[in-house]
Order: C-alpha cells, then structure tokens, then sequence
C-alpha cells in the first residue's frame, strides 16, 4: 500500500497492461451533471482494444437507472460493458434473504434516500413504512444534503436504535459529488447510526464483497486480478477497496480529492499533497495518478482555441 505513484499523462499509458478496468462513476465519469472533458473520447478507445469495462458505483439506484442516467448525460451502454451498483447488490440480497446479514431481515422496511426515492425496493415483497419504530430493517441508499443535514437524520435514527433495527447501507460514500461540490452522503448517515449503537452493514466500496463480484465477472471472460485495474476518486473507497482484493488502482484528481490538488503542474508539489493525503487514509497509495480520465496528454488552450475558431 506505501509503494511509489507512477504519474501518467493518461489512460494510453497505462492501457496495454490491463484487459479489465473497473470504473468508478460520479467524480471519475462525471460530476452528476455532465461528462468529464476528454471522458467519452477515453472509454471509445478503451472500447476499440477490446477492454472489458465494469463501472463500479456506490449509487444507492440499481443498474438499471445507473444505465438510464448515464445516457441522458452522453454516455451510452456502448461505451462500456456492465453498471454494479451498491443499490443493485443490495436489492438482489434483499430479494433472496438466503446469505449472510441479508438471511431473515424481514418483510418492513423504512428507507432513507435522496428525494423520498424508494426504487431500490421497487419489485420486491417488502413493506415501505413510514414510520421507522414499524420497521424490520432500514435501508440508507441516500441522503437530502444540502437541503437536510446530519442533525436533520438524527431523530429516525435514535428511534431505530431503540427498536434494535439492523441499518443497510447501500451507499457507503462519507461524501458525493454534486456539480462543483462535494455533498454529505449516505455513509455519515449511517455511521452517526453507528455511533448511536445501531448495526449497520456496509454493501459497497471499500468493502470486498463488490469487488469480488467484479472479479467472478471478469474471470468468467478470462481476466484475472493481476489484468485488472480500479480507477477512482476517492483514496478510501476506490483506491483502498482495490488494495484489499490487491488489484492495481489508479486515482484521478478530478472529484473528490480535487480540492487537494488545485492548480498544481509541478510533479513535486502533486507528489506531497498526494503523501500528505495519503497520511490521511492509512497510506493507503495508488499505482498510477492521473489529472482526469483522458486518453492522452490534453491540447494546449491555443490549439483548442484555433479548433473552435474553424
């Protein structure tokens, strides 16, 4: 985890290492509202030499609407292969109740989620209730940030805690990003739940069991660990989550760690704020940094200025 960072102008670099790249989404892709320049151009000719692309998301939304979102921003299914979403992992096991904290949750459910969202349950044979003292089990895939805050969740949180209510967190992200900003995510919800003394089981990165159903996905095509490759935002959920299934990882600056690297182009100052952030996440260290998800090294501004002025 302490090894040296290579720093790469771009993917191209890299590319003829790896068969299988996971992608995170929100911060590697795009910022919740449009693709990252120089993203779409990325992944086509990732496509072209025949890699095999899983994004990988801590989206509290099944695949499904991942795939839906993603191409009403310009990124469309022929980009890459298969969308695994927290949310979906946790819907098949809310489904099927037959393995491990999933066995024998319950049929009521109360939902914390962005927007009063309750897709993540949508076609399963549990009850929504509105009152979370009701509930067998509560599912935090969301959060209302910034129009709510942490204090805002705190009262449905004591409630369950007294009723002993098993907490699913199918978004395990501290923090999202939204736009130019970075938001509170579903993840502090659920660890103040945590800190009230409420159980709560994390379905997502960093945690290893969406990682191996990443690599059961990429065996099956004849790509091992030692092939693969996670590209991410996030130190503690990309990078470490890679780590622990010990396949290499590479971190964009775009996202949430962008603030740490603002304005920087000397590999010297890249390099201690990427040691000074590592420090902060059990030097945890990735393989590769790179400025964004692009293929090659950006055009100078003139060039793109003479391009648009045709």
């Amino acid at each position: 985890m302490g090894a040296e960072t290579k720093f790469c102008q771009g993917i191209s670099d890299i590319s003829d290492s790896y068969a299988g790249f996971i992608l995170d989404q929100w911060g590697v892709l795009h910022n919740g509202e449009k693709p990252y320049p120089g993203v779409i151009e990325c992944l086509k000719e990732l496509k072209a030499r025949k890699k095999y692309i899983i994004i990988l998301s801590n989206s509290g939304k099944r695949a499904e609407e991942n795939k839906e979102r993603l191409k009403k921003i310009g990124i469309g299914p022929s980009l890459y292969d298969q969308i695994l979403t927290s949310g979906e992992m946790t819907w098949q096991g809310i489904k099927n109740q037959d393995e491990g904290f999933f066995k024998g949750l319950g049929s009521k459910v109360y939902v914390i989620s962005r927007g009063g969202d309750r897709s993540i349950v949508n076609g399963l044979d549990v009850e929504v209730v509105d009152d979370v003292k009701e509930a067998d089990f509560l599912i935090i895939s969301g959060s209302d940030a910034p129009d709510k805050t942490l204090e805002d969740y705190e009262p449905i949180l004591k409630n369950a805690v007294r009723k002993r209510i098993t907490a699913l967190c199918a978004n395990p992200d501290s923090l999202g990003v939204m736009g130019s900003m970075n938001i509170m995510g579903p993840g502090t919800i659920a660890r103040r739940y945590q800190d009230f003394g409420g159980v709560v089981h994390y379905i997502g990165k960093p945690h290893q069991p969406i990682f191996q159903r990443c690599i059961k996905i990429f065996q099956e095509k004849d790509i091992y660990p030692g092939q693969t490759i996670m590209i991410g935002d996030s130190l503690t959920h990309d990078i470490l989550g890679g780590s622990l299934v010990n396949i290499d990882t590479c971190l964009v600056r775009t996202g949430l760690h962008e603030v740490n690297f603002r304005n920087m182009t000397n590999p010297g100052d890249i390099d201690k704020a990427l040691k000074m952030l590592s420090a902060q996440y059990n030097n945890v260290r990735p393989t590769y940094l790179v400025k964004e998800l692009r293929w090659g090294n950006p055009l100078p501004d003139r060039k793109h200025k003479k391009r648009a002025s045709r």
